[in-house]
């Protein structure tokens, strides 16, 4: 097993939206990118959500959610585990991003979007207790990018993805 340590958010003080997955992939770390593995639909559905070419280099899709008012992170800082998927994560190794200070630092986040059901399980068992002072916020999870997730295509998870537009808007 690797140890295996996330990124930073990708963040502005505007932020409305903190979409939350659980730990970057392999090809997520090699290249220092959230959502790196080309067959991820992150970026895709982004691009569609947004209406915007496809071509985008790394530093213009994450101004693309900036410009959107959307923050991205994982919810893990780090995690022993063996490849990318999230069902080899030790679960006994994980340490949780520090969400509290995020909240406190970001206060207009009014909508978190977990991308998979392993971000959602690992935010509600690590994370939810320590943030009963936040109020406001709303909580979705959302078909899972990764190319692990295949029982649905990504025109199928671009329609449950279309709800952040709604929060995008307000």
């Amino acid at each position: 097993m690797t140890n295996s340590i996330g990124f930073p958010p990708i963040v502005k003080s505007d932020a409305t939206i903190l979409i939350l997955g659980s730990m970057p992939g392999q090809k997520s770390l090699d290249e220092n990118q959230y959502y790196a593995h080309p067959r991820n639909n992150f970026w895709p559905i982004m691009f569609q959500l947004f209406n915007v070419k496809n071509d985008l280099v790394y530093e213009q899709r994450k101004q693309l959610l900036l410009d959107n008012k959307i923050a991205v992170w994982d919810v893990l800082k780090s995690c022993y585990r063996e490849g990318s998927l999230d069902s080899d994560i030790d679960n006994s190794s994980i340490e949780a991003n520090d969400f509290v200070s995020f909240f406190e630092n970001n206060p207009k986040v009014k909508a978190v979007f977990f991308n998979g059901a392993k971000a959602e399980q690992i935010f509600n068992n690590e994370m939810l207790h320590r943030l009963q002072q936040v109020e406001g916020i709303e909580y979705y999870k959302l078909p899972s990018t990764s190319p692990a997730h295949a029982v649905m295509t990504r025109e199928q998870k671009l329609i449950e993805w279309e709800i952040i537009k709604q929060f995008n808007e307000v």
